[in-house]
């Protein structure tokens, strides 16, 4: 699993195509439901293994999860913005959680992605899997974490940041429509 911070940076950089149809509160929303599936590994604590369909990579981090996450925070965000564009708020926060299985099945390790849990458990990877998976816990703070994180940098903070930057030139150098 890509670490918490590359995550927030995913969903960074997927908020930039709807500019300011997002406020930043709908952003801040959007860096938490991007890590939010890790919450799954409490389940370890719990006696719940790692292959269950409630154990990690499992339904925290299914499409229907990202759904129905989407949904409850833009539900949330409606209750301080109640002029938000329902409809891009929870696309923005569908894929933003939905990010983080995706970066996952991009890994070298682990069991795969729970994709369409709960109607099927099966674990997926992608076909090419160029991020290292992250140390749990404290190992983390390791020559292994800092590699893992240098790794992160490169397949996914610079992609997201070179993203971002061509979504902010696009909308800056678009053509208004319907100009006289």
């Amino acid at each position: 699993m890509p670490t918490v911070m590359s995550h927030a940076v995913a969903a960074l950089a997927i908020s930039a195509p709807f500019g300011r149809a997002l406020s930043w509160r709908a952003r801040v929303l959007g860096v938490i439901a991007a890590m939010a599936p890790d919450a799954d590994v409490i389940g370890f604590r719990f006696g719940i293994r790692y292959g269950d369909m409630l154990g990690h990579r499992g339904l925290s981090h299914s499409l229907l999860f990202a759904a129905a996450l989407a949904l409850l925070l833009m539900l949330r965000l409606l209750i301080t913005e109640r002029d938000a564009n329902r409809r891009r708020v929870w696309l923005f926060l569908f894929l933003a959680t939905a990010s983080h299985g995706v970066l996952d099945g991009f890994t070298d390790g682990g069991l795969g992605v729970a994709f369409f849990a709960p109607f099927d458990n099966t674990r997926y990877f992608f076909p090419v899997t160029p991020i290292a998976v992250s140390p749990i816990g404290a190992g983390f703070f390791s020559m292994r974490g800092l590699h893992v994180l240098l790794n992160e940098i490169l397949w996914i903070w610079i992609p997201g940041l070179v993203f971002g930057s061509a979504m902010l030139l696009l909308k800056r150098h678009r053509t208004p429509q319907n100009e006289s």
